[in-house]
């Protein structure tokens, strides 16, 4: 399994900084964010280094569908089922993205507005 690449996530999947980790596989970490937007704020990555979904090929079809299920599954840990939570990732600079590493951020816990951004 790699180790996350060069990014402040990889340093995160390779415990050389701390995080406050909710779950963790062979192949995803999920942590709180430490500039929480919600007051459930999430993020869940793979551990292979992919820049973004834009970026992602068939052969990760299996890992991308581990985020998206693994997310739901924290977020109902989390108590956010019920109200309703948003699942959100940023793709580019014009997308938001500022850490070149897929990730998905789980908010929840207040009203998500529409549209974001």
């Amino acid at each position: 399994m790699a180790h996350g690449g060069d990014t402040i996530f990889g340093k995160i999947i390779r415990k050389e900084i701390p995080a406050e980790v909710v779950h963790e596989t062979e192949t995803v970490l999920a942590f709180r964010d430490i500039s929480p937007a919600a007051p459930s704020h999430i993020l869940i990555i793979p551990k292979k280094p992919i820049s973004s979904v834009a970026s992602a090929t068939q052969e990760d079809k299996e890992l991308l569908g581990e985020l998206l299920l693994e997310a739901a599954a924290i977020a109902r840990r989390e108590g956010l089922e019920e109200d309703g939570y948003r699942i959100v990732t940023n793709i580019g600079r014009n997308g938001g993205q500022t850490v070149f590493h897929l990730h998905l951020h789980i908010l929840g816990g207040r009203p998500c507005l529409w549209p974001p951004g």
